[in-house]
C-alpha cells in the first residue's frame, strides 16, 4: 500500500486507493463496448473474431498500464473507434488490401507517432492544424460511424437509383438497434454509469429469449490469440498507395490523442498554472507504445478514451485508476463466450450512439465564415459518403487551402498545411 500512495503520489493529488478503484471501474464500464464492438468490425475484414478478442483486451491492458504507471494519468486506452471502421471498411473491403497490410500500417503509424515525439515536432504538427479541420475530421469519423451502424442494422440499404434507400424497419435487426440506440440515449441523458454496455448486453439478452439470437455461454478459457499474432504484413505496408493510410491512422490518432488528453486534464484540474499538460510526451509514448503493440497483437490503432472523464468525475486523479481500468480489460479475457454472443445489430445502436458524441463537434465550428464552414462540411460529409476517412480528411485540407487562397486569405496558411493540402492534391491525381 505504501508503494502505491508513493508511485502514484495520491495525497498529493487529493485521493485514495478506494476512490482510484471506484474511478477505473467506472471508468472501464463506459468503455466496455469496445470488447464486442471491435472484433466485430475487424472481423468482417476476415480476422478471427476470438483473436481480435484477445487482442482488444490485451493492447487496452497495455496501454493503460504503460500510461498509469509511467505517465501517471487516470486515462483508459483501448482500440479506438472510428480507426477500427476506417481499417475494416476502406483499408481492407474498400481498398482490397489484406488484414495484414493494414496491420503493418497500423505499426508504422505507431512508429511514425513516437518518432514525432522523439523529434520534438508532434505539438508543431498539432498547432499548424487549423481548428476548424480537426472539428471537420472528429464530426465526419462520427458520420461514418453513423452510416456503419444504420448499414450494419438494414436501416440504410443499398439502391441503385439514389444510391442508399430505407431499409425494412420491420425487421428484428432494425428493431433491436433502434431500440439499443434510443436505450443507451436515455441512459446517458440519466447520466446510468455504463449506458452503452447496459444497451449492448440488454438488447442481446431480449434478441437471445425472443429465439432471435443463439447464445454461446458467459466464460471460458481465453481464445488462441495465434490467428492474428505477429500476422502483420510490413512489407504489403510499404506499397505507395498505402502511405495515405498510414498517414491517416497516424492523423487521426494524433489529434484523437492529443485532444483527449488536453480534455480530461482540464476536467481533472491536472494542468498547470500555464495551462500544459505536465508529462505530455511521456502520455504521447503511451499511445503510440500501445498502437504499436495492439498491431503485434493484432487490432487496430489503440488511443486514448474520452469517457476517461466517466473516471475522473468519479475521483479519478492518478495512475492508479487507468491501472484499475487495465485489470478490469485483463479479466473480460474470461468472458470470450459472452463476446462471441454479441450481434452484430446490438453493437450497431452502441456505434449510433458514439457518432452522435463524435458529430457534436459541428456545435464548434465557425459557420458564420464560409471559408471555414465550407472545408468543414466536405471533411464531415466526405467520410460517409466515400465510405473512407482518409479521403474526407484529403477533401478537407485541399478545399480548406484552395478556398483561403482564392479569397485572398492567404496569410492564414501555414507551410505544414500547403504542404499536407499539395500531398493529397498529388494523391487524387496519381493514385
Amino acid at each position: 500500500m505504501n508503494f502505491l500512495h508513493s508511485h502514484f503520489r495520491l495525497a498529493e493529488h487529493g485521493t485514495d486507493i478506494k476512490t482510484e478503484i471506484i474511478a477505473g471501474v467506472t471508468t472501464f464500464l463506459t468503455m466496455a463496448y469496445i470488447i464486442f464492438v471491435n472484433p466485430s468490425i475487424l472481423s468482417e475484414a476476415g480476422m478471427d473474431y476470438g483473436a481480435v478478442f484477445v487482442a482488444t483486451c490485451l493492447a487496452a491492458a497495455m496501454g493503460c498500464l504503460i500510461m498509469g504507471i509511467w505517465a501517471n494519468y487516470p486515462i483508459a486506452q483501448a482500440p479506438g473507434m472510428g480507426l477500427n471502421a476506417f481499417f475494416t471498411y476502406t483499408v481492407v473491403l474498400g481498398m482490397g488490401y489484406t488484414w495484414e497490410a493494414a496491420l503493418g500500417a497500423v505499426f508504422f503509424s505507431g512508429l511514425c507517432f513516437f518518432l514525432l515525439g522523439v523529434l520534438r515536432v508532434r505539438e508543431w504538427i498539432i498547432n499548424s492544424i487549423p481548428l476548424t479541420l480537426r472539428l471537420g475530421i472528429a464530426a465526419g469519423i462520427g458520420l461514418f460511424l453513423a452510416m456503419i451502424a444504420l448499414k450494419n442494422a438494414g436501416i440504410v440499404v443499398a439502391n441503385p437509383a439514389t444510391f442508399v434507400a430505407l431499409g425494412d424497419l420491420t425487421e428484428p435487426a432494425a428493431v433491436y438497434a433502434l431500440v439499443g440506440f434510443f436505450v443507451i440515449t436515455a441512459l446517458s441523458y440519466l447520466r446510468v454509469t455504463g449506458a452503452v454496455l447496459i444497451g449492448i448486453l440488454g438488447v442481446t439478452l431480449v434478441a437471445t429469449l425472443l429465439g432471435h439470437n443463439a447464445y454461446g455461454g458467459l466464460v471460458s478459457m481465453p481464445p488462441s490469440i495465434a490467428p492474428t499474432f505477429m500476422q502483420m504484413d510490413l512489407a504489403g505496408a510499404f506499397d505507395v498507395a498505402m502511405i495515405s493510410v498510414v498517414f491517416a491512422f497516424l492523423f487521426v490518432d494524433l489529434f484523437d490523442t492529443s485532444g483527449t488528453l488536453v480534455g480530461v486534464a482540464h476536467r481533472g484540474k491536472l494542468l498547470d498554472e500555464d495551462g500544459r499538460l505536465p508529462r505530455l510526451g511521456r502520455a504521447m509514448v503511451a499511445d503510440s507504445g500501445a498502437s504499436m503493440a495492439g498491431a503485434v497483437l493484432g487490432t487496430s490503432t489503440t488511443t486514448s478514451y474520452i469517457e476517461s472523464t466517466a473516471g475522473i468525475a468519479s475521483g479519478g486523479r492518478t495512475g492508479l485508476t487507468a491501472v484499475v481500468v487495465a485489470g478490469m480489460f485483463l479479466i473480460s479475457l474470461f468472458f470470450a463466450p459472452l463476446a462471441g454472443s454479441i450481434p452484430a445489430y446490438a453493437t450497431a445502436g452502441a456505434l449510433l450512439y458514439v457518432a452522435v458524441l463524435m458529430a457534436g463537434s459541428l456545435a464548434y465550428a465557425n459557420w458564420e465564415d464560409p471559408t471555414d464552414a465550407a472545408p468543414v462540411l466536405l471533411a464531415a460529409v466526405g467520410m460517409p459518403l466515400t465510405y473512407s476517412i482518409a479521403e474526407g480528411i484529403a477533401l478537407g485540407f485541399v478545399s480548406y487551402v484552395a478556398i483561403k487562397l482564392l479569397s485572398g486569405r492567404f496569410r492564414e496558411l501555414n507551410p505544414a498545411i500547403v504542404i499536407l493540402a499539395l500531398l493529397f492534391v498529388g494523391k487524387f491525381v496519381y493514385l
